[in-house]
């Protein structure tokens, strides 16, 4: 029996892929998520999962945010991105960063269960067009990734604030929280991030397109 997650913020293709592996590989169990905290949840009371489908683009998840973080708490579950973008760039850092596979949103069915089941036999699996595409990419460098993914899940929150433009007074009325903790919570964003700044906090969150 394989124990699966789907994790994509879209519940009708959830309920299309759920519906479609379920008739492609017997046994199957699925469990669905909606956003980061969801998956993280699901990861956190599940006893057993196999294999963690991901989209990259749920809330939350700010792109490589979501995935690394799940490697960094969970990095004994097997990740597979699935995502309706497959620009080679983004496909080497998705591997770069721990996935075991990426399959495009728009495979069939039996694509789907291939890959599900080469990566539980300890396989990374990309489709045909895109290993070769690999192959004339460097190696990414995600150590800014991986700094945004050591902050709190509050520190986080303030980080998006401060991209969308906020001021203290703002951010700590939307978290509920004073303005002595949000001026804390920047510290501690700056020294993670190793920046000095707004600024560059600012462009942290643009270029890594992070998001709530």
């Amino acid at each position: 029996m394989i124990s699966l997650i789907i994790a994509d913020d879209h519940p009708l293709f959830r309920s299309a892929l759920s519906g479609a592996l379920r008739a492609e590989i017997n046994g199957i169990t699925i469990e669905e998520a909606d956003d980061l905290d969801s998956t993280l949840r699901c990861l956190s009371e599940m006893e057993e999962v196999d294999l963690l489908l991901l989209d990259l683009k749920m809330p939350g998840s700010g792109e490589l945010f979501g995935l690394i973080r799940i490697r960094t708490d969970f990095p004994d579950v097997p990740v597979a991105v699935i995502s309706g973008s497959d620009d080679s760039a983004m496909v080497a850092q998705v591997i770069e960063a721990g996935a075991l596979g990426f399959i495009p949103k728009t495979s069939e069915p039996a694509v789907y269960s291939r890959a599900i089941h080469a990566i539980l036999a300890g396989d990374i699996w990309l489709p045909d067009y895109l290993q070769s595409a690999l192959q004339d990419q460097p190696t990414p460098d995600l150590s800014m990734q991986h700094r945004v993914a050591e902050l709190t899940p509050q520190q986080y929150k303030v980080l998006c604030y401060l991209h969308e433009g906020l001021l203290n007074k703002q951010i700590a009325h939307e978290l509920s929280i004073s303005e002595a903790t949000v001026k804390a919570h920047i510290t501690a964003i700056f020294r993670k991030l190793e920046i000095n700044n707004r600024t560059q906090a600012v462009l942290v969150a643009s270029e890594l397109k992070l998001q709530m």
